[in-house]
């Protein structure tokens, strides 16, 4: 009697599950091919490297912390790999404390932890409480199996990693071998009450971290609520730490800026080209994702692309739509640098080139409201305050328009807020490595501080009149627009960075006209 192949009744010659997505492989594994591909290789180069232009500033912004937490063990991973789909990974992002506190952008592994060792006070890095220490897989030698076999972080497979050697010249950091990552983080961990060495984790960042601390405070006694808590108030600080940038900060801010306007020219030069497209959204997002790519890492967020009503929908990024002549185009995109940094800058266009007499109105509207309200940012301003000079300068155009069913006082009361239902989201967020950047910030420290010089953030008053808003006029349905800027405080007032990207009415219309002619 034959054998059925059946794998319900034969579960035993089934392959596992997790095998399986193997199956696609005809990878060699005789000894012959393994000796073969760890044989005449070219001899890799000893070379000394410079430190990295962020080491120092890393070096500055470490120290805060250690003032922060002198006597906790402190533990930032740059996260692991995010499956996409199946086997396959999102290009891999490291989280923002991480990069913040190393000075490392794309150029490091997943899986890399950083650990703030306590040290008697004063006695550790640049006279801190702590010394800090690099933990990532180094690059593995040819000779060995991994360097061909290992799909994730084999050097045939994905390229070549740092050795210990140039990430410790490039961050100022001790830099140690994953292998001894486990020792370091639970090493004399406990109960400080007894003696032992409280940890803080950066969380929901590696799984596996997570596990390891979960376990050794459960084996130690630690109460995992309270080190929840404990944990907390890392994150909120790493938040805060990041809400005035410094001057290396700026200039990638700038750069990344910069990158972005090229890609808003670029976003131009395609509009005829969008128009001709039945997903004409996605030859814009296309054009200034060629720009991010060229020029940097990646998109900072996923770009807004939104023509038509489409531009009434405040986080459309399917883009699916058409681009059509008379229609108003709203692009909201950013590059991120390879430092991680991002810009985020909002432009509503006139596909045809020459905004109507209504889309005009509207749109003058908004830039009186931007207008206001970078005039009003300086230090010691209220954050909050830089959204309500904006809520009043579009309530008051909204009444002269008939709009309001109230008057301009009572709709700006807390106990109104009927524009509102034009412009819904707020007219600020801080910019920095993340595009919503500083987001654990606590409220006092973020929407009721005041500002100070080197922060940095977004003004981004809009109006969205939806085809199917019955409280407005038929000529205004349809017509969605956002303008964006990204603001530095300085001394004595605030920079937008973004300016000469043109905003008005009629510099808007010369420059595409411009563009289309070149």
């Amino acid at each position: 009697m034959t054998q059925s192949s059946d794998p319900v009744q034969n579960p035993a010659q089934d392959q596992p599950i997790e095998d399986r997505v193997e199956n696609r492989s005809h990878r060699p594994s005789s000894e012959a091919f393994k000796a073969f591909m760890g044989s005449n290789w070219q001899q890799t180069e000893d070379v000394d490297f410079q430190p990295d232009a962020a080491a120092s500033y890393a070096a500055l912004r470490r120290a805060t912390l250690s003032r922060r937490f002198p006597t906790d063990r402190l533990v930032i991973p740059a996260g692991a790999p995010k499956v996409r789909s199946n086997d396959t990974d999102y290009r891999f992002r490291p989280h923002s404390a991480f990069a913040h506190l190393t000075g490392l952008g794309v150029d490091h592994e997943p899986e890399a932890v950083l650990v703030m060792q306590p040290v008697t006070e004063g006695t550790g890095d640049d006279g801190s409480n702590h010394v800090a220490t690099l933990f990532f897989r180094p690059l593995a030698g040819r000779d060995s199996e991994e360097f061909y076999s290992n799909t994730k972080i084999g050097e045939f497979w994905v390229g070549p990693r740092p050795t210990l050697k140039e990430l410790r010249q490039r961050t100022g950091l001790e830099t140690q071998d994953l292998t001894g990552l486990e020792y370091a983080v639970t090493v004399d961990a406990g109960v400080v009450e007894i003696g032992g060495t409280r940890i803080r984790l950066v969380r929901e960042t590696d799984q596996n971290m997570d596990a390891l601390v979960d376990t050794s405070r459960i084996n130690t006694g630690v109460d995992l609520e309270r080190s929840d808590a404990l944990d907390g108030e890392l994150a909120e600080f790493l938040s805060e730490m990041r809400l005035t940038k410094d001057a290396y900060e700026v200039a990638e801010l700038r750069g990344s800026i910069e990158s972005t306007i090229r890609g808003f020219e670029d976003i131009v030069r395609v509009i005829p080209q969008a128009t001709q497209h039945q997903r004409g959204e996605r030859v814009i997002e296309t054009a200034f994702f060629s720009r991010a790519r060229l020029e940097g890492n990646d998109l900072g967020y996923d770009t807004i692309a939104a023509a038509g009503n489409n531009a009434t929908v405040l986080h459309w990024i399917r883009n699916t739509g058409q681009v059509n002549d008379g229609d108003l185009v709203l692009v909201d995109a950013g590059v991120e640098a390879d430092s991680l940094y991002t810009a985020d800058i909002t432009r509503t266009l006139p596909v045809n080139g020459k905004f109507t007499e209504v889309q005009a109105r509207v749109y003058n509207a908004v830039l009186a409201a931007a207008d206001a309200a970078l005039a009003a940012a300086k230090p010691g301003v209220l954050f909050r305050d830089i959204h309500n000079t904006a809520m009043q300068v579009l309530a008051e155009h909204l009444d002269d328009w008939g709009l309001l069913p109230v008057s301009v006082e009572e709709a700006l009361s807390a106990e109104g807020q009927h524009h509102r239902r034009w412009m819904p989201h707020g007219t600020s967020h801080h910019l920095g490595l993340d595009v919503h950047d500083c987001a654990q910030a606590r409220r006092e420290m973020y929407l009721d501080a005041p500002l100070r010089e080197g922060m940095v953030f977004t003004i981004e008053p809009g109006l969205y009149f939806k085809n199917e808003d019955l409280a407005v006029p038929e000529e205004y349905r349809g017509i969605g627009i956002r303008i964006e800027d990204d603001i530095l405080v300085t001394a004595d007032g605030a920079e937008s960075m973004s300016a000469h990207l043109p905003r008005t009415v009629a510099d808007v219309e010369a420059w595409m006209a411009q563009l289309w002619q070149s």
